[in-house]
């Protein structure tokens, strides 16, 4: 029962982090609406049952059964997960990355952050988020654009603070919808 308490209280604060780092971008209401999902049966069940809290519980899913069935239902249904936009390509006839629309990826970064916040804790520092993207780099198949924009923000993040990322990240959502 204290997994099922503590996996609530652990993604409830993570989302009420997304949701402030989303006003300060000026997407409160992709904030209001992020990871819904992980409330539902399939994902909320297998993140009690393998709760940690000190990192994702996809991961002891994965380590059981081989995959995470919770963590396929999450990125299906989450537009600020890169792995959301990937489509088969007619030309390489492979599954490729597809450049996400700048609103996820600012959502991602919001999210990316309040998820070093919340794993890290106390020990939480402003260049904890581009050290963990920048170990996994290499190996993320993520269109390069939208690496390029996510990288640049958590950047932002290490060398500035927030206030800077954050204003960074409202002025693209602003041009952006200029654009439209």
């Amino acid at each position: 029962m204290n997994n099922v308490i503590n996996h609530f209280k652990t993604i409830t604060h993570h989302r009420h982090i997304v949701i402030y780092h989303a006003f300060k971008c000026g997407i409160l209401f992709q904030g209001l609406m992020h990871d819904l999902s992980k409330y539902s049966p399939t994902e909320f069940w297998a993140g009690a049952k393998y709760y940690k809290g000190i990192k994702s519980p996809n991961e002891g899913e994965r380590e059981a059964l081989g995959h995470s069935k919770a963590w396929m239902h999450h990125k299906g249904r989450n537009k600020h997960h890169f792995e959301y936009w990937t489509d088969y390509n007619l030309i390489t006839k492979e599954m490729s990355p597809v450049e996400m629309p700048v609103k996820y990826v600012v959502e991602m970064f919001c999210d990316r952050v309040a998820a070093s916040k919340v794993y890290q804790g106390k020990d939480y520092s402003s260049s904890h988020p581009i050290e963990y993207f920048m170990r996994g780099k290499a190996r993320r198949k993520i269109h390069p654009i939208t690496s390029d924009l996510l990288e640049t923000m958590l950047k932002i993040l290490d060398e500035k603070g927030e206030k800077e990322a954050f204003k960074f990240a409202k002025n693209l959502i602003k041009e952006e919808k200029h654009k439209n």
